[in-house]
């Protein structure tokens, strides 16, 4: 998993020469989306993947397209400075109580213990 966020980082600023603060974040909500498919909505293991994966990358285009694509002739500077607002943003919104909640949640186990 370390190694699938490093590749992520790694591809983000080689392409875009811009360290994305919010790149863990929205693996965070990707996160926070499987616990809620399948505690809420009953949803089987292949369609956790799927929903959490397609919320991850819809998040993703909206973040670049609200906040990294204005500044696309900006200085650097306000493309890092709107990096870390976005990650903020992420981390306190899904600690609203409305939203997800600022506890810890266990994630059920997919398979039966052997």
């Amino acid at each position: 998993m370390y190694a699938l966020i490093a590749l992520g980082y790694t591809m983000v600023y080689g392409i875009v020469r811009l360290i994305n603060f919010a790149h863990g974040d929205v693996f965070m909500v990707g996160a926070f989306l499987a616990f809620y498919s399948i505690e809420r909505i009953g949803l089987p293991l292949p369609a956790v993947f799927a929903f959490a994966a397609g919320g991850c990358a819809l998040l993703a285009v909206a973040i670049e397209r609200l906040a990294y694509r204005p500044l696309r002739d900006a200085p650097k500077i306000a493309a890092l400075i709107t990096a870390i607002g976005v990650s903020l943003f992420l981390e306190y919104f899904t600690a609203l109580h409305q939203v997800f909640g600022p506890n810890f949640y266990a994630f059920p186990r997919p398979f039966q213990v052997v």
